[in-house]
Parts: structure tokens; C-alpha cells; sequence
């Protein structure tokens, strides 16, 4: 692959694991990493237990994880989104309780997401939908990004979480959302300024109408833009203006298309 394309998986890719982390566990599934100062801090709960350099919550404590993992934001570890997130050991098995949000970094937990190409057929060849996010945004302000993308919260799965968003983030219809179609997965263990992000995103091509333009609903989009597809290549290669995981899925299209 093109080095200048490789570079944003080399760069999704960067954490190093164990590295200085600790093993979290629930029972005897394992589903995070924590580095020493968070393990010390666990300590201080009666159902965590240090075992063999592993950090373990008691099974039948589960149900106490989120409100644990939030009173460790009083402690300087992580942030409080008021949001929360499925815990499972693989992307697929069961949820074993839940965490708000602004903890996942921290514990180094998976999340699952969803990433949508909005693609639209012209004349003069393909063009995609590419979103600004807000300048308020905390994460990755300004940065460009997907018609629709979004983490899949507690309770809630892959067809409705990208229903959810396309409303929300783009005012698209469900019933054209529904449209989308899955191309696949992609996943990396990234180490950002607020942690660990592991992460698996489920990938859809969306056809939309020439003439249907997306509006953000929730503000969390500053304007949305229709690139022909080789601007979008050319953005992706040539510069860092796309928020981080964006680039891994756009390349998976770009890849898909033969571009590549």
C-alpha cells in the first residue's frame, strides 16, 4: 500500500499491549487494560482483586461497575459524557455491564460503531458526503467526518444505532437509512491523549438520491459538503484533516473501488 495511505493504519495502530497496562477482568473475562495508577485505584473497592498481575471484578459485582467507574472521575481518571456503553469481552458476546463513556479510554474497553459512506451516483462519477464536526465538539473538533457515524450505546445494536444517527446527525429518513448496506469491519488499538480507544466499526454504503441534501439534527455536524470521490482520496493521501478512524474506512472504500 501507498505509504501515505498506510501511514493512518500505522497511526490507528499504535498501541502497544500489554506495554505497561494491566489485564482488566469481570469474572474470568477479560475486557480492558489499566495502567498502574487506575489498578492502584481499583484496589481501594472490596469486589476488585489483584491477581497474578491481573485487575479482577467480581462477577456477581458487575452490576456495580458503572457507578465504580464513575466515582473515579472525582479521582482524575476520565471524564464523565453522561453516556453509557455496553462492556463484553468480544465484540459479539454478551454484555457483562456497563460504563459511561468518557471512562471507556480509561479501562481500555472496546466500543462498537457504525461509519456510513454516503455515496451518490452522478454523471460526472461518484461523489460522497463528507461532514465538518462542530468546532464545540470534544473530540476531534473541526476535524472532517462520515455523513453518519456513531457508537452503538448500551441496550442497543448495529441497524438501530445507524438508524438513530442517521436522524440525528444528518436528518436522513429511517426508511432510506435503512437502505445501507454493510461492506464489512474495521478494528485498531489506538493510543489517543484520553487513552486507550479499541475499537470496532461496522462499515455501510449508503446510495442516496441526487437530489436529497443532509441536515445536521444535533449540531454536531458543522456543514456537510458533496466531494467527488477522488477529492476524497486526494484529502485522505495528502493531508490529516479527517478525524483518525474516518480515514481507515474511507480507505476501505477507496480499496473496495480499485482506487487503490
Amino acid at each position: 500500500m501507498d505509504p501515505r495511505f498506510a501511514r493512518h493504519i500505522a497511526a490507528c495502530n499504535n498501541a502497544v499491549l500489554p506495554g505497561e497496562r494491566l489485564p482488566f477482568l469481570i469474572g474470568s473475562e477479560h475486557v480492558g487494560w489499566v495502567k498502574p495508577p487506575l489498578a492502584l485505584a481499583l484496589g481501594d473497592f472490596t469486589s476488585v482483586t489483584h491477581r497474578g498481575g491481573e485487575i479482577v471484578l467480581a462477577a456477581d459485582r458487575a452490576s456495580d461497575f458503572p457507578a465504580m467507574a464513575l466515582s473515579l472521575v472525582e479521582r482524575g481518571f476520565g471524564r464523565r459524557r453522561g453516556e453509557e456503553f455496553d462492556v463484553r469481552a468480544e465484540p459479539e458476546g454478551p454484555a457483562l455491564t456497563r460504563i459511561d463513556r468518557g471512562m471507556l479510554p480509561s479501562f481500555g474497553i472496546s466500543t462498537i460503531g457504525v461509519h456510513v459512506n454516503g455515496l451518490v451516483h452522478r454523471e460526472d462519477g461518484l461523489h460522497v458526503w463528507i461532514g465538518r464536526r462542530a468546532k464545540n465538539k470534544l473530540l476531534d473538533p473541526g476535524k472532517l467526518d462520515h455523513i453518519v457515524a456513531g457508537g452503538v450505546c448500551a441496550g442497543m445494536g448495529i441497524s438501530d444505532t445507524l438508524v438513530k444517527e442517521a436522524e440525528e446527525e444528518a436528518c436522513l429518513p429511517a426508511a432510506l437509512a435503512e437502505q445501507a448496506v454493510e461492506t464489512g469491519r474495521v478494528n485498531y488499538a489506538m493510543e489517543r491523549d484520553e487513552g486507550l480507544r479499541r475499537d470496532w466499526l461496522h462499515c455501510f454504503d449508503l446510495d442516496l438520491p441526487a437530489d436529497f441534501v443532509p441536515r445536521s439534527g444535533d449540531g454536531e455536524v458543522e456543514a456537510f459538503e458533496l466531494w467527488p470521490i477522488e477529492r476524497a482520496f486526494a484529502a485522505v493521501r495528502d493531508t490529516n484533516d479527517f478525524k483518525f478512524n474516518v480515514n481507515l474506512v474511507l480507505i476501505d472504500l477507496f480499496s473496495r473501488l480499485g482506487m487503490l
